[in-house]
This record gives C-alpha cells, structure tokens and sequence, in this order.
C-alpha cells in the first residue's frame, strides 16, 4: 500500500480530495531503466512523476509492503496552513510548495520524528523555498562566472536583499558542519533576526564541485530534486535548569540542557502554576508558562502520564478563557498521546473534540472523529451528549438542542457558547417561519434559553430588531411575521465566519 498523503486544499475550480493517488497500468513485457537524478533516498509518495514503464517488479513488492500512515492532526493542519489564500506567494507555483511539503513530511516520517516535532511552529513550505532561492541567489551574486553586474542583479531584487547577501550566504556559528536540519530553520522565520556572519570565501569552488558531480552522476542534466534534511538534533536534551518559572521563548537554535527542565523539576512547576491560577487568574502569564513547560517536554522527547496531564490542563484553562488556539495546539497533541497507551481523560477530550468540530463546521473531520468511537466510548456521559448535541442539529431540533445546552458537563459549556449564538439565530429563523405574526417575548426566552428577557430582548436588539419588538396589552411581543428577512440575514452572516482554528 502506497502513503496517504495529508491532502493539500484544492485549487480554484478543482474537486477537493482527501488523498494523492497514483494509477498504474499493466507492466510492459520489457523493464527500462530510468536515469537516477540524485543518490538521495527516492520518495515513495503517492504523487510520483514514475510512469508504469519505469517502476520494476521489486519496487511495486516495496510499496505494497508500506503500510497506511495516520497522520497527526498538525501535520493534516500544517498542510492547510500552507494553502490559506493569505499565506500563499505568487512567484512560487502550487507544485513547487507540493513538492517541499512532501520532502519535509516524508523525512520527519522516515526518521521517526513526527510527533516529536512541533508543526505549529514549523516553517511554511513558501517560507522555506524563498530561503533556499534567497541563498542560491547570494551564492550566485558573489560568482564572477555568472556574468552581469552587482548593480544589474540588483535591479531585479527587493532593496535590502544585497546587503543581507552575506547573512543568507552563510550558516551561523551553531549550524557549522552539521547541514541544513529542519530544527535550524525556524531560526530564518524572521529575517530581521538571522545572524551576522561573515560570507564564505569559497563559494566558486563549491558551486563548481556541486555542478561537476551533478554531471558526473546524471550524464549532464542538473536535477531540481532536493535531498531530505538530516534531523534535527541526534538525540533527546536531557535537562539540568532547576527554575521553576521560565519565559516561553522560540528556539532558534538547538537547546541547552542547563536552559531546560527536567521532569522533576517541571512536576513542581505545574504545582505551582495551579495555585497561581487558581489564586491571580492571570492567563497571560499561565500562558506563556505552560507553553515554557511543553517546550521542555518536547525537546526532551518525554511523552508520559505527566505529558498528558500538562496537555489537559492548558487545554481547560484555554477552553475558560475562549483561547482557541492554545486549545487546538494542545487538543493535537492529546490525541496522539492517547494513541501511545497513555492515561488520561481520553473521553472527556474526544468529546470537546466532537463539539470543536460542530464549532468550526468541519464535517470531515467530525466524520473521522465520530469513525474512531468504539461502542463502549458512545455511552460514555461526555461523548453521548456531544452526539445528541449534532443529532440535534442534524435535525434541526432547536428544542433540543438548547436543553443539551443547558446541560453540557465537564467543560462543554465553554465551547458550545462559541457556537450557541449562531444557533439561535438560526432557531429564530425557524420561529419566524412557523409562528405568525408574533409570540411573546417570553417564548423566546424559554425556548432559546436566555436567562432573562432583558437578554433575549438584547439579543434581538443586537441583530437590527429594534422595530420587531412591541408592547401589546401589557406584553412585550416579538413581530415574527416582520422578522423573517432580518435574521435569515443574520443567520447567514454568521455561518460564514468560522476561519480555520474555529476563531471568529
């Protein structure tokens, strides 16, 4: 079986699909062998340019033996992230960002470092392939050979790119010897932020070394294959700080062991940081410390009990304050740690999981999410609400919907009222169309499940119905037979604000 790729989003006027496959026809009678461009190991992905001709009997035996991969929800993510129109670069094609996406997965899969990278804070493709031209585009300034002035070449560059020629052109001090690693990267995330260091003084031999063996090795075509980066780091940091309050800071370079926390010392930490919050309640700061905590865990590789208990944490006080972000770094990462074996609250989170979906409208992955319940997980309390809560909508059922509102446990609450707003809009959409031509304010409050009508009549206010509401005999009545258009308006509104992470 060949790799399922993470599916990248569809171009304009494409159907969108889930997987990369590729169809092979029968094998001809004869096997021609194909002009190897490069010594790096080949992909084995579903999108090869290989035509049936040129895939002998021993590779076909190879990729049938491959199992399927489950991609981790932040690679699937990563892959998104990479294709949002706002991220996307004009002078770099689709296939190009293609291709880096499925060198850089395909090394963090081969290696065996999937889950111990952090992909929230990986470089974007785009990001990594303006690097790699701004480097080649130094090295090939400083070449006599290559013809043409300084002053020409520049002409066709931004201003500022010269003056960082030797900045690009060459590594820092800490990445000397060792190549490039995808963990070096995220230092070049920020250009103003690279270091200063002086430029080669030998690039001409390089390059010329460089061209001699692509020829030697390819009859004298130049290949545009890019072997895969070596790991980031050959093992895990084992800790020696014994701080327990540290500021979150972005590597930007491999981690010292007397910058990092050892699990002991983290276990204290996060005693800490409970009677904090529960004494200040001040999220910035737990924030920035439970994101500190992570990264500790992280570049020390320890994926544990303890893991799994910071992850939930953070996840709940990001939950309480509305944090959607933090929460969806963390819910990632929950998921895998649940896969290993680990204990946990497993059904509490799949069952956020299940309402996060219904909150961003992703069908998909509410489908994969509700796929991998066992039978004895759907009668769990948790899940089992959040099952009733999408029957409901399914169904339409605005009644029952907000009775499963009110009685949301664990902290279910906190994510339906990021939803519950849209929801009613709707359910008023549907009170317009069945009662005519008003009801009592107080219909709608019970059946919308406003604590008061000063809220329900706030709400309605809120969405231009300030002329739907009038007093009639004493009663405050609500104008359905007025209000039909305003809140189908409305309604539509907000069904379409939900980006990506589920952020309004």
């Amino acid at each position: 079986m060949m790799p399922t790729w993470p599916a990248a989003p569809p171009a304009p006027g494409v159907t969108p699909s889930n997987t990369y496959t590729t169809t092979y026809s029968a094998a001809p009678a004869f096997t021609p062998v194909p002009v190897r461009q490069s010594f790096a190991q080949p992909y084995g992905n579903p999108t090869s340019s290989r035509s049936p001709t040129t895939t002998n009997h021993s590779d076909q035996a190879d990729d049938q033996s491959k199992k399927k991969i489950d991609w981790p929800e932040s690679v699937r993510q990563y892959v998104q992230r990479s294709f949002l129109p706002a991220n996307l670069e004009p002078t770099i094609s689709r296939p190009e960002m293609e291709a880096k996406l499925k060198e850089t997965i395909t090394h963090a899969t081969e290696r065996g470092i999937m889950f111990a990278l952090d992909w929230d804070t990986m470089p974007l493709p785009q990001e990594l392939i303006l690097e790699d031209r701004a480097r080649m585009a130094a090295v090939s300034i400083s070449l006599p050979s290559h013809g043409g002035s300084p002053n020409s070449a520049s002409k066709k560059r931004k201003s500022g790119d010269l003056t960082d020629r030797a900045k690009l052109a060459s590594p820092p001090p800490w990445r000397a010897g060792q190549g490039a690693r995808l963990e070096d990267r995220v230092t070049y995330t920020n250009k103003d932020k690279r270091p200063t260091v002086d430029e080669p003084a030998d690039n001409t031999s390089k390059l010329n070394k460089y061209e001699k063996r692509q020829k030697r090795f390819n009859g004298g075509y130049t290949s545009t294959y890019r072997s895969p980066s070596p790991p980031p780091c050959d093992g895990p940091v084992v800790g020696t700080c014994q701080d327990l309050e540290k500021r979150y800071l972005r590597l930007t370079a491999p981690p010292k062991a007397s910058a990092v926390r050892p699990p002991s010392v983290l276990r204290q930490t996060l005693e800490l940081l409970k009677k904090k919050w529960k004494k200040d309640q001040n999220y910035s700061y737990i924030c920035d410390q439970f994101k500190s905590m992570r990264q500790d865990l992280t570049v020390q590789r320890v994926r544990d009990e303890f893991t799994v208990e910071v992850y939930e944490i953070h996840a709940r006080i990001a939950l309480e304050k509305g944090d959607l972000g933090e929460y969806n770094q963390c819910q990632t990462q929950l998921k895998a740690l649940y896969k290993l074996g680990l204990k946990g609250k497993p059904n509490e989170f799949k069952a956020y999981r299940i309402l996060y979906f219904i909150h961003t409208a992703n069908r998909t992955e509410l489908n994969n999410a509700l796929a991998d319940l066992t039978a004895a997980e759907k009668k769990d309390e948790a899940i089992k609400h959040a099952l009733d809560v999408r029957s409901a909508l399914a169904l339409g059922n605005y009644h029952r919907f907000f009775q499963l509102y009110n009685e949301t446990p664990n902290m279910g609450a906190y994510l339906m009222d990021m939803f519950v707003g849209r929801e009613r809009l709707a359910a008023l959409c549907n009170v317009c169309k069945a009662y005519k031509p008003d009801v009592p304010l107080r219909f709608v409050t019970e059946e919308l499940y406003f604590e008061t009508d000063i809220e329900a009549a706030q709400f309605i206010i809120d969405h231009n119905g300030q002329e739907l509401l009038q007093e009639k005999e004493g009663t405050i009545m609500f104008l359905t037979g007025k209000a039909g258009q305003t809140f189908e308006s409305a309604k539509k509104q907000a069904f379409s604000r939900v980006d990506i992470k589920g952020q309004i």
